[in-house]
Order: C-alpha cells, then sequence, then structure tokens
C-alpha cells in the first residue's frame, strides 16, 4: 500500500515538474526577437517626432515582423488599436445582420458600405504598421495601402452622411452633385497622403502633414455637411443626435492627435512604447467609427420614411458603384506613386 502511494506521489512530482517547464518550452518554442534599436540607427523614414527607442531592426525575414505582433515595440499598439477595431467592426456587422436585410434591402447598402470601409480601413492600417517596418519600399508599400484604406472609408462617411442624415433641404441643393464631389475628394485625399509620404525625404514635417490633412479635411467638412445641419438644427426629439455629436467630437480630437505630437513632445522618449499621439488618433478614430455606425443605423430605422421618399430606386447600386469606382482609382494612385518611390530608390541603389 505504502508503495502505491509512493508511486502516486512520485507522478504528481514530476507532472509537477513538467508544468513548470511549460513555459521555458514555450519560450524555446517562439524564435527569439532581435533587440528594438533607438532612432540614430534607422532611416529618417521610419523615424517619428519624440519617439527614440523601440524601432524594429530592418531587413529581416517575414516571420520576425508577423511575430513582431506579440512584442513590445512602438509600434505594438498601434497594430493592436486597429486590429482590436477590425474584430469589432466585424461583430457589428454580424449583430446588425440579425435585424438589417443587407441583401434584400437595397436602403440598407449605404450602411453596408459604411461598416465595410470601416473593416478596412482598420485591416489596412493594422497591416501597414505591422509589416512596413521591414524595408524602406515596403514602408512606402504598405502605408500607401493605409491611406487607400482612408480614402475609402471617407467615401464610406460620406455616402451614409448623404442618404440617411441628410435633411430634405440641403438633398434638393446638391442632389447630383454630392456623391460624385465625395468621390473626387477622397481620391484627392488619398493623392495628398502619398505624395506627403513620398516627398517627406526632402520636405520639411510640416509640408507633408499640410498634404496629408488639407485634402482629408476638405473631404470631411463635405462628407459630414449634412450631419453638420442636423446639429445645427437640434431637434429634442432627434434620437440620433447625440452619437452624431459624439462621431463629430471623436473626429475633431482624432484630428488634433493625428496633427500634434502631444504628448511625447512633452516627455521624449517617455511615450515610445505606450502613450504617443499616433496610438490616441488610433483608438478615437476607432470611437468615432462606433459612432458612426450606430447613428447611421439610428438614421437608417428612424429616418426611413424621409430617406425613403427623397432617393430614387436606383441611387443605391450606384453609390455603391462609386465606392467601387473610389476604391480602384485610390489604388491606382497608389500603384502609381509606388512606381515613383521605386524609381528612386533604385536610382539612390545605382548610385552608390
Amino acid at each position: 500500500m505504502a508503495t502505491i502511494v509512493m508511486e502516486r506521489i512520485g507522478r504528481v512530482f514530476i507532472s509537477l515538474q513538467q508544468i513548470r517547464q511549460v513555459p521555458q518550452m514555450l519560450t524555446e518554442a517562439t524564435p527569439s526577437m532581435p533587440d528594438t534599436v533607438r532612432d540614430s540607427e534607422v532611416p529618417h523614414y521610419f523615424r517619428e517626432r519624440y519617439v527614440c527607442s523601440g524601432y524594429r531592426k530592418l531587413d529581416q525575414n517575414w516571420r520576425y515582423y508577423f511575430l513582431s505582433l506579440f512584442q513590445r515595440h512602438n509600434e505594438t499598439v498601434n497594430i493592436w488599436t486597429h486590429l482590436l477595431a477590425c474584430l469589432v467592426f466585424l461583430a457589428k456587422l454580424n449583430k446588425l445582420s440579425e435585424t438589417v436585410d443587407f441583401a434584400g434591402d437595397a436602403h440598407s447598402w449605404p450602411l453596408l458600405v459604411l461598416i465595410v470601409s470601416s473593416f478596412i480601413y482598420s485591416a489596412f492600417s493594422a497591416t501597414a504598421h505591422l509589416l512596413g517596418g521591414k524595408s524602406v519600399l515596403c514602408n512606402y508599400c504598405f502605408f500607401f495601402l493605409d491611406y487607400v484604406g482612408v480614402a475609402q472609408y471617407q467615401y464610406g462617411s460620406a455616402v451614409v452622411h448623404f442618404y440617411y442624415a441628410v435633411d430634405e433641404s440641403l438633398y434638393r441643393q446638391v442632389k447630383g452633385l454630392f456623391m460624385p464631389t465625395a468621390t473626387l475628394l477622397s481620391c484627392l485625399s488619398c493623392l495628398g497622403c502619398c505624395f506627403g509620404k513620398y516627398a517627406n525625404h526632402r520636405l520639411p514635417t510640416w509640408v507633408r502633414k499640410v498634404c496629408q490633412v488639407v485634402p482629408s479635411a476638405l473631404a470631411y467638412i463635405w462628407d459630414s455637411s449634412p450631419v453638420a445641419m442636423r446639429l445645427l438644427s437640434w431637434s429634442s426629439t432627434d434620437s440620433t443626435i447625440v452619437s452624431h455629436f459624439g462621431q463629430v467630437a471623436f473626429f475633431i480630437s482624432c484630428a488634433f492627435f493625428f496633427t500634434f505630437p502631444l504628448p511625447e513632445c512633452c516627455f521624449p522618449g517617455r511615450c515610445d512604447f505606450l502613450g504617443h499621439s499616433h496610438q490616441i488618433f488610433h483608438l478615437l478614430l476607432s470611437c468615432c467609427t462606433l459612432c458612426q455606425i450606430h447613428a447611421s443605423h439610428l438614421d437608417y430605422v428612424d429616418r426611413r420614411k424621409l430617406y425613403a421618399r427623397l432617393h430614387e430606386s436606383g441611387e443605391p447600386a450606384l453609390f455603391v458603384a462609386l465606392y467601387a469606382v473610389t476604391l480602384v482609382v485610390c489604388s491606382l494612385i497608389a500603384v502609381v506613386m509606388m512606381k515613383k518611390v521605386k524609381r528612386v530608390i533604385d536610382f539612390k541603389a545605382k548610385s552608390k
């Protein structure tokens, strides 16, 4: 009997020893990451103002950058904020599909465009921050992809605002002009962002910011004009007004943090991993998008009599087609700018 007891105790001891070895086994199974480096050790294309450390090394294999998703560096939070936003937007789409007939109700297509464009911009952004550190060429390529995502999301914002949030007087004034202009401004926004990125090696930082911010600001002002009219003519019976106010407040806040490097300019090197402005921008933009989706869904439900009367039967399909045009044109802009970048990189390589 004593022998049996001792054997069982021995087995338990061995099991505990094996459990204690699990963390070490996992550590050994996961390839070690090279140490991150300081800003002085990467090309200036990769440097962010007042972010002094946590940069990943260049020219590693692809596995290194994919695994960096689970490592600590100055892009970790940027990646996860929009990666989690992707999942939230998918969950939101799944939840709305329980009550909204996206396939059979043409009036729901603008809402679907918004959610799809929200998923795309967050997915493209997460990809850019994850893989853009591999090389100079990859940095341009993936961030151009990011700008395509932002531009097509601008169109997604415009279509729901014009379709669901617009009042009758504004609709009559801009009926045939609003969405083509939104398409044009989205494409100009993509071009401005791509050019700002392309020229950032020979132009001051503020010039790059102007190229990126001004076209996007014009697009936002135009795209959000129906919401602005709603806010100006506020009514206590408008159940959606709080959500619309929320999306505007979040957007203005995230535009501020995109433009100004706060708080890292006050604490250089102390916000490298957590707390710098681009991370705050990501969080605020995701909150803005969630408010926008919520507000658009409420308008879709509550204002059906109005928008069903204003919009012609073929307009939802036309707006979906314009979304496809926007996505294609912005992609072509990114491809053209990418070719220009590659020529510059090849020329520099040959001249060495």
